[in-house]
């Protein structure tokens, strides 16, 4: 059973040496580099800077409806004053 086992694991090993000397290796690593390249040019950014700026807008959001209410308050008041 050991004979066998060293014998399926020459063979893959043999096929892994094989399709690391192959073309396929070449064309994997070009598609990876064009693929690197488009998703630059398309100013993409990481998940953690959107989720930064996704956490920043919900606190300017919510700073915003607080300022909003606080103004409709003084407005409110001054429209009581001149009545």
């Amino acid at each position: 059973m050991n004979n066998r086992t060293q014998w399926i694991e020459d063979i893959q090993k043999n096929i892994s040496d094989l399709i690391a000397r192959s073309p396929a290796a070449d064309v994997e690593k070009n598609v990876r580099a064009m693929m690197a390249q488009a998703f630059t040019k398309m100013d993409l950014v990481t998940r953690e800077e959107f989720d930064v700026q996704t956490d920043l807008l919900a606190r300017t959001r919510a700073r915003v409806d607080q300022l909003a209410a606080q103004v409709q308050q003084l407005e409110e008041r001054l429209s009581a004053l001149d009545k």
